[in-house]
């Protein structure tokens, strides 16, 4: 099944929002996680944005599932730019 680099861009103005919105971001992620679906997300140290790791059947169905994620829904996020990813090294290669 395909790999998908999903990078977030936040901006300052959010930020707050951000923070307030955290744990029902985190808890939709955690269940992503718990399905298999996100294999690992993580902010940039420089609060710029986030890098998130998925498995998806394809394009289509990622394009279906970020819009889903909370800070999407409140329009928290700058950009999203996904990029199927083929980790041939490492924790995530097959």
């Amino acid at each position: 099944m395909p790999i998908f680099a999903v990078h977030y861009t936040y901006t300052d103005a959010t930020a707050a929002d951000r923070a307030s919105n955290r744990p029902e971001h985190r808890a939709w992620l955690n269940a992503l996680v718990e399905a298999g679906t996100v294999l690992s997300s993580g902010p940039y140290p420089d609060g710029s944005g986030a890098l998130l790791i998925f498995r998806a059947d394809d394009a289509a169905t990622l394009d279906a599932l970020l819009p889903q994620d909370p800070f999407a829904k409140l329009g928290l996020i700058e950009a999203v730019r996904p990029v199927e990813w083929l980790p041939v090294m490492g924790a995530f290669a097959e």
